[in-house]
């Protein structure tokens, strides 16, 4: 029987040079949809998987992460005293009781497996999320990352969401082939060139993984780019065990992207009653 996953681990300590000058101070994890920013979406995503221990792999200036899941007493004192207890329930329930936070300092940006490998001492001999927030994905039933962990429940191993891309862009993804009439992935090569790569499967920013992934990771090298790539332990984990590539139901939002961040806010907001009518009367003036 697959092992319960109960930790999710979110590499945060990007700078999000994309975003300039809104993320010089501000971690681009906290850029919000709407009213929550990216990273509460990424937890919340985690929470209804079943997690109750949040590992943040954080850089330098990234404190507001660590701020917005602490609580405020301060502002919790401000909003009862004025009555505003729709807003303190909010503020409340960023975090249920239960829940744990451990916040892991990368020392240097040597890239997705190492962000990876430092949440090990957290992370322990057991399986567990990896969840990059600025890979936004909407569902409307079963979350992405619960996705997965029901595969894992039912067939083991580890297991990456996957999806379809132009094979003009294979280079900006991890791209996989997989064992013919199956799930199983029978390779996996970082950014390869279109003429070059198996397939236009592409890993997108969620995966199950498990444990075993840590031992690879610290004996593999800096890969491409001077940097540790969790594609290079993947790839050799695929030697040891299954690793499965789940084509998950749900649209996904490139928050890394100027043009991806655009399109989430507005479809987020069209989906609030609230905003809806006002922001299509704006859009067709716009338009």
């Amino acid at each position: 029987m697959a092992q319960k996953v109960r930790t999710a681990v979110f590499p945060v300590a990007g700078r999000g040079t994309r975003f300039l000058p809104a993320t010089k101070a501000m971690p681009k994890e906290m850029l919000p949809v709407v009213d929550k920013p990216l990273v509460q979406y990424a937890v919340e995503e985690a929470l209804e998987a079943g997690v109750n221990r949040l590992v943040f792999v954080t850089g330098s200036s990234k404190r507001a992460i660590e701020d917005h899941f602490d609580r405020d007493p301060e502002l919790e004192r401000a909003l009862e005293q004025s009555g505003k207890n729709d807003l303190l329930d909010l503020v409340r329930a960023i975090l249920p009781a239960g829940v744990s936070c451990v916040y892991i300092r990368q020392g240097e940006p040597l890239g997705l497996g190492h962000a990876v490998l430092c949440a090990r001492p957290a992370v322990g001999d057991e399986p567990f999320y990896v969840h990059l927030p600025d890979d936004l994905i909407r569902c409307t039933e079963q979350g992405c990352l619960a996705q997965l962990g029901a595969y894992h429940a039912e067939h083991g191993g580890s297991v990456l969401a996957v999806q379809e891309v132009p094979r003009s862009r294979t280079r900006d993804y991890g791209i996989v082939a997989l064992a013919e009439g199956g799930t199983a992935i029978s390779r996996i090569v970082e950014k390869p060139l279109p003429e070059e790569a198996p397939s236009n499967l592409a890993v997108v920013g969620r995966y199950l993984l498990t444990p075993e992934i840590f031992d690879l990771l610290e004996h593999i090298g800096q890969g491409a780019g001077g940097e540790i790539q969790l594609t290079d332990g993947i790839a050799q984990l695929l030697e040891r065990q299954p690793v499965h590539a789940l084509a998950f139901r749900g649209r996904r939002y490139d928050c890394g992207s100027k043009l991806g961040y655009i399109q989430a806010t507005l479809d987020y907001a069209m989906a609030d009653e609230a905003l809806a009518e006002p922001l299509k009367v704006h859009l067709r003036g716009l338009l």
